[in-house]
């Protein structure tokens, strides 16, 4: 029960349960709880207020892992009040964050890199005697950074990865980064649900295709499973592909 319910509020009605052992942590649940009744707490997702959870069960389809169910039991009744008020205070948030910062921080600034041109065909002693250059040709990189509107985003080849696979696979940036725009994130880590943004990004930009890089841990997926929502969600067809790394640094077929 919740800090500050009262018993008399308590009633019997269908509400989620999430079985724990079974949670990998990907984070399918919590986008499509509407209410935003699931959050991820220590890498497990976690029903957070009784109130919040409607018994509809958006969220039971979405768990690759059928670790959500319905139970009855003695909970909080529905807050619609509540939940209002909760996507009020988050819809505020999300847009403070996203406006520039006041002192016009370089960090946020979107700007095309340029690099300077290799040789088309470099010999074995050309390559391993010259420097290695980035291939990255855009900033920011974060999902939660990067806008909406952006030039580097007409025509462009988008890659979204999950930010460990840069440092598990070493050429990454010859295979994946080189002739893409390139957004980056953590699932488990970040709270905010990437396909929101991601749908913005797609919906008013003529993004060509999209390639999403992930780990091969199951907590990984969320990304994975964020950029078919926002692809859904905007409409578009793009084609698109998932290349999974191990934790060895393979790209796993």
């Amino acid at each position: 029960m919740r800090a500050g319910v009262r018993m008399e509020d308590m009633m019997l009605r269908r509400v989620i349960e999430i079985e724990e052992e079974k949670c990998n942590g990907c984070g399918a649940c919590a986008n499509a709880c509407h209410e935003g009744a699931i959050s991820i707490v220590n890498g497990k997702a976690k029903l957070m207020r009784d109130d919040y959870c409607d018994g509809l069960g958006d969220c039971l389809p979405t768990c690759p892992m059928d670790a959500i169910h319905f139970v009855e039991r003695e909970a909080a009744a529905y807050d619609a009040a509540a939940v209002e008020e909760n996507k009020r205070k988050k819809a505020a948030q999300q847009a403070i964050a996203s406006q520039p910062l006041p002192c016009g921080c370089p960090g946020t600034q979107a700007k095309t890199i340029r690099h300077e041109q290799q040789a088309v065909c470099p010999t074995a002693a050309e390559e391993s005697a010259a420097e290695l250059t980035s291939e990255l040709t855009q900033w920011p990189v974060q999902i939660k950074l990067v806008p909406v509107r952006a030039p580097y985003f007409d025509g462009a080849k988008l890659l979204v990865a999950a930010d460990c696979t840069a440092y598990a696979y070493a050429n990454f940036h010859k295979k994946y980064i080189r002739n893409h725009i390139t957004l980056i994130g953590c699932p488990k880590l970040d709270d905010v649900d990437y396909s929101e943004k991601l749908t913005q990004i797609i919906a008013q930009n003529d993004i060509k295709s999209i390639t999403v890089v992930r780990m091969e841990v199951p907590c990984c997926g969320g990304i994975e499973q964020a950029v078919k929502n926002a692809l859904a969600a905007s409409g578009k067809m793009i084609p698109w592909q998932v290349d999974i790394i191990s934790t060895d640094g393979r790209i796993l077929e």
